[in-house]
């Protein structure tokens, strides 16, 4: 009750929606990420009382994750790497003139993902947060594993391309200094390339840069590029049609948001995957399916909650922008672990009041702002292409001051436009850089806890389960397609 009475003061709730909208305003731009945004926002809050800094910092984190989605599903462009997943069927929604009701879906999603994980947060933090000490190397590496035979489902129409872009994405990923032995790898010399190549260049040249040169082309070719924007709104029948996959992904978003450095990035592609294996209608993914807007955008806001778990109950970030947070509850002099309840307890339920009413806020402008949100679409092509185009550089810019990274954006670009033109799909690529150095170094560390003994990979139990259901994964598309292929063959016969 006191942490509902706190919440409840006009100031607080005025620098709650402050965080909100600014959150959406960054998350939406490319290359300003969700730990960005509040790395930027940090040194304002040194000045301010403990509740509203830290309650300005979760907003504007819980708007930058759902603002990512915007331009996902409006313009091709992933405002963060955790909507990548979204713009797959949020984009093909938006060309079919839909864009009204995928960003409904996503706001809903969005917001009910990231409630449902506060309220785990509240009622079981402790427990799930001692499950997650249990993942170690060996059980990071099958998580990453599972991520990666994803590809199988987000391939398209051939899983030999999609099974060709995820190895181009692992390939990439092997770019730097080795993580364990600290030796350059296909650097060439260039220094730039020392840390590897950033994942939110090649994600805004593969997305963003490569559609911003297909409209180009099309502008040239006389082709009518304008999408129309009908005002078709979500009915209560399809929305029933989603809560259970809402339900489903809110839970993985926040089960692997506890899990130290896993993050939304692999969180949205594992929801997208499972929204796709229980779906009926397989075939729709990909084209504009309800379900493949509504797993991701549930499951990357339910990390927001999940990621908090280790942070408040053990001290230990569940990703980069808790990281950020971790320094900020210290800098007000609360010092996150299992006395943070004992000795903080009437702040730390202010704060979990606080992040139940900013899904709430986020939820309220969100369906408020669609009608403005997709204006976007208004704007001819012949403008809009090549302002993206600007957005990409200046954003692929700003993430270093580097320039380095705008020409590795433009590069991306160009390879992602011939990718589009000979039907290779880009998110495998992404998947395999996002998980690509998780996977290589936890499978090296895991080789050093054993010995070199592979037994550790079966010997371990939640590693072996989700190296188990890795296989499946992966095999189940490929079944599914022999079996297709062998009814359409004795349907034929059977005709003949």
């Amino acid at each position: 009750m006191e942490g509902l009475i706190n919440v409840l003061n006009i100031q607080v709730i005025l620098i709650l929606l402050l965080g909100i909208i600014s959150g959406i305003a960054i998350g939406s731009l490319p290359g300003l990420t969700a730990t960005m945004g509040v790395a930027l926002v940090l040194p304002i809050t040194f000045g301010m009382e403990a509740v509203p800094g830290i309650l300005l910092l979760i907003g504007v984190y819980f708007g930058s994750v759902y603002g990512g989605s915007l331009t996902a599903i409006l313009i091709n462009t992933p405002g963060t790497p955790a909507s990548a997943a979204t713009a797959m069927d949020g984009y093909a929604m938006s060309r079919k003139g839909l864009a009204h009701k995928a960003l409904t879906i996503s706001t809903l999603s969005s917001s009910i993902g990231g409630i449902l994980s506060v309220i785990v947060l509240i009622l079981v933090a402790p427990q799930l947060a001692n499950f997650a000490l249990r993942f170690s190397a060996p059980e990071t590496f099958a998580l990453a594993v599972f991520g990666i035979s994803i590809i199988s489902s987000i391939s398209g129409k051939s899983m030999v391309k999609g099974l060709m872009a995820g190895i181009l994405g692992l390939l990439i990923a092997t770019i730097g200094i080795d993580p364990m032995g600290g030796f350059p790898r296909f650097t060439f010399g260039n220094i730039n390339l020392a840390n590897g190549l950033n994942l939110i260049p090649v994600m805004i040249g593969l997305f963003a840069a490569s559609e911003a040169f297909k409209s180009m082309e099309d502008i040239f070719s006389k082709q009518n590029l304008d999408i129309k924007v009908e005002k078709v709104k979500l009915k209560w029948v399809e929305f029933k049609s989603l809560i259970i996959t809402i339900l489903r992904s809110a839970g993985i978003g926040t089960f692997i948001g506890m899990i130290p450095g896993a993050g939304g990035d692999i969180t949205s592609f594992v929801a997208y995957n499972e929204a796709k294996r229980f779906s009926k209608n397989k075939d729709e993914f990909g084209k504009g399916a309800m379900k493949g807007i509504a797993a991701p955008e549930a499951a990357n806001n339910s990390v927001t909650g999940g990621a908090m778990i280790p942070l408040l109950t053990l001290g230990i970030p569940g990703d980069a922008v808790t990281a950020v947070l971790l320094g900020a509850l210290m800098v007000q002099g609360l010092q996150p672990g299992p006395l943070l309840f004992q000795n903080n307890g009437p702040i730390v339920y202010t704060l979990f009041v606080g992040m139940l009413l900013a899904n709430i806020f986020l939820l309220v402008i969100g369906l408020f702002g669609i009608k403005y949100f997709t204006k976007i679409l208004l704007v001819p092509k012949s403008i809009l292409s090549p302002l993206i185009l600007v957005l990409c550089v200046v954003g692929s810019y700003a993430l270093n001051n580097n320039y380095f990274d705008v020409i590795v954006m433009l590069i991306a670009g160009i390879i992602g436009y011939f990718m589009v033109k000979l039907e290779f799909p880009v998110s495998p690529v992404i998947l395999g850089l996002i998980l690509g150095p998780l996977m290589e170094s936890n499978l090296r560390r895991s080789l050093l806890m054993s010995q070199g003994n592979l037994s550790i990979f079966y010997t371990r139990s939640i590693t072996l389960v989700l190296l188990v259901l890795a296989i499946i994964t992966l095999l189940t598309p490929i079944i599914s397609n022999n079996l297709k292929s062998k009814l359409k063959k004795s349907a034929k016969s059977e005709n003949n």
